[in-house]
């Protein structure tokens, strides 16, 4: 059975959440070719939505994920939108652990944009919509990320990301559900391709290549919209 519409036929009301406001808007130019069916109507960075939304898409790049996830304060109060965890990350574990936190499904940065939208519809549509397969994958070349231009991996970034944000290697592994020998070999590759060997090193190195967090909070309304403080 197809997913529901959205009320009135129209497309549905989509707000993208990250910490980095290129992280948002990378997603949001991959889904402007399906306007007809998905509108983003906001892009958030280190906010609460606003809007009046459907769907917030809630990018995990350097972000808190699983049981850590505060679904509501993302979301707002009084919100009816659902939330959708969009990642590269898929371990079964982390998973779960976000749909029990509340995310109402979990999409994978390996599928396409018309499969992102296909999806968010079924969700919208009450279906709850999570990766076929467990492990990580490799984003598809329509997605942005700190140090993407540097030649770091989704991977080596986000891990870099959270050295940046003061977090430990055990914390990284928590926080990403990996384990800590994966988080070692992630940091030893990724200082490899900055020319860095220490980590006091690196968190210079990820301040000045745009890893700390959107200091300025900042929501625009998609498309053309002013940003707001």
């Amino acid at each position: 059975m197809s997913p529901d519409p959205p009320p009135g036929g129209r497309p549905l009301r989509l707000a993208i959440v990250n910490d980095y406001a290129l992280v948002v808007a990378g997603v949001a130019a991959m889904l402007e070719p399906f306007r007809d069916r998905v509108e983003v109507v906001e892009l958030v960075s280190g906010l609460e939505t606003s809007s009046d939304v459907d769907l917030v898409l809630y990018d995990s790049f350097g972000a808190r994920q699983g049981s850590a996830m505060d679904v509501e304060g993302v979301l707002g109060p009084g919100s009816h939108a659902k939330l959708v965890v969009y990642s590269w990350n898929l371990e079964t574990k982390l998973v779960n652990a976000a749909l029990e936190a509340g995310a109402a499904g979990y999409l994978s940065k390996g599928l396409d944009a018309g499969e992102v939208v296909s999806a968010l519809e079924a969700i919208h549509g009450g279906k709850t919509v999570v990766p076929e397969r467990s492990g990580v994958v490799s984003p598809r070349g329509e997605n942005d990320w700190p140090g993407k231009a540097e030649g770091l991996s989704v991977r080596e970034s986000e891990i870099i990301a959270l050295i940046t944000q003061g977090l430990t290697n055990q914390d990284i592994a928590t926080r990403s559900y990996l384990s800590i020998n994966s988080v070692k070999t992630y940091i030893r590759t990724a200082y490899r391709k900055m020319g860095v060997e220490r980590r006091s090193q690196a968190v210079l190195w990820g301040i000045k290549h745009g890893f700390e967090p959107d200091v300025v909070k900042q929501r625009h309304d998609a498309p053309g919209g002013a940003a707001h403080d």
